[in-house]
């Protein structure tokens, strides 16, 4: 009994629900009187981007070897000059082999010539040879006393990693190029590195950058591009930043289009002329606001309250102002001016304070 009981309790609410929900589904909606107003109107082009360095500099070592020692943090402020890393030779065995040999084969053939050199210089001193044939014999044992110099500094240096020479320290130091904020590490302790040569890229180490002057590096839709020009005033606003309101002025816009999806898109950079109280991060998430054109003090009403008719724009506004009963309109066209998207200007056919009427959405059946 209680079954059927409750049931019929739960079977009843549902039918009382859906006569609700009925109900309100076939109350017609209202219609809607839209007053004109007065005031700014900006037109705006929207670019989507990241906050990026001017100038950012990627470091990469010319000297083969182990890194031994790491000398900053990221995020250090360095000077130019500075030392990053700390490269140890790292030579293979027959790498290591062949300078070794090289070097006393210098060393050997040197020795020769110096001899030859010497008996030289004996029998000239005696008026035996000539002078053309002693100063052959000499410039031949330079050549080769530079030939093993040359094998004995290439020997030390990969053994070593550092030598002296002309009153100059030569050493596997990487040292910094620019002034700038570390921004990224690539290698650690113990990481081989590949030096940068005409046939390779070489291993990348570290990036550098100067972070007071910084760039918005977006794209603009093709639909907004050709209303651009360099030096229009922008407003970057950063997503993780929200209260931030950052002003910039457009630097660059690039003369080739790309496609992402479906969409023609345009680069754009924007200088940031001045973010005070803000500390900006490489590669923060932006949008730009470029403003286009500005309109003070006219007359706007809503966009969506525009019907367009035989290429003409019309707006429906009461017959005999807010009548009871059912309201009568009539269609009177205006012509209109800049548009923000959500608002447009009116330059004629409709006054400040006139109602304009806004008809509820049509049902989908």
């Amino acid at each position: 009994m209680k079954k059927w009981l409750f049931r019929g309790v739960s079977l009843v609410l549902l039918l009382t629900f859906f006569y609700f929900l009925l109900a309100c589904g076939k109350k017609k909606a209202e219609t809607k009187l839209i007053e004109a107003i007065r005031g700014d109107i900006r037109e705006k082009a929207l670019a989507v981007g990241t906050i990026e360095p001017e100038k950012e500099i990627k470091v990469k070592s010319t000297i083969p070897g182990i890194v031994s020692e790491v000398l900053f943090r990221v995020g250090d402020a360095v000077k130019a000059g500075m030392p990053l890393f700390k490269i140890s030779p790292n030579p293979t065995p027959l790498e290591y082999v062949e300078a070794r040999r090289a070097m006393e084969l210098a060393e050997v053939t040197m020795q020769k010539i110096k001899s030859d050199w010497t008996r030289q210089l004996e029998l000239y001193k005696g008026n035996l040879i000539s002078k053309s044939d002693m100063d052959a014999t000499e410039g031949a044992y330079r050549e080769t006393e530079l030939r093993y110099r040359t094998s004995a500094e290439r020997f030390e240096l990969l053994e070593k990693g550092r030598i002296r020479m002309s009153n100059k320290d030569i050493n596997s130091l990487i040292n910094s190029p620019i002034s700038g904020i570390v921004l990224s590490q690539s290698v650690f302790q113990g990481d081989p590195v590949v030096p940068l040569t005409n046939f390779q890229p070489g291993t990348e180490l570290c990036s550098l950058a100067d972070m007071a002057s910084l760039l918005f590096k977006g794209t603009v839709d093709e639909i907004d591009v050709g209303k651009l020009t360099d030096g229009m005033a922008a407003e970057i606003q950063i997503g993780a930043l929200p209260d931030a309101k950052i002003p910039g002025r457009v630097d660059r816009i690039f003369p080739k289009a790309k496609k992402e999806g479906n969409a023609t898109l345009f680069d754009i950079w924007i200088l940031i002329d001045k973010a005070s109280g803000v500390t900006l991060r490489a590669g923060f998430s932006a949008t730009a606001s470029i403003q286009i054109r500005e309109r003070k003090q006219v007359v706007l009403i809503p966009e969506r309250l525009l019907v367009f008719e035989d290429g003409k724009r019309f707006v429906e506004v009461p017959e005999n102002g807010e009548a009871k009963g059912e309201l009568k309109t009539r269609k009177v066209e205006v012509q209109t001016g800049l548009s923000d998207g959500l608002n447009i200007e009116v330059l004629s056919g409709l006054k400040e304070g006139e109602k304009v009427v806004e008809r509820p959405p049509r049902e989908i059946k």
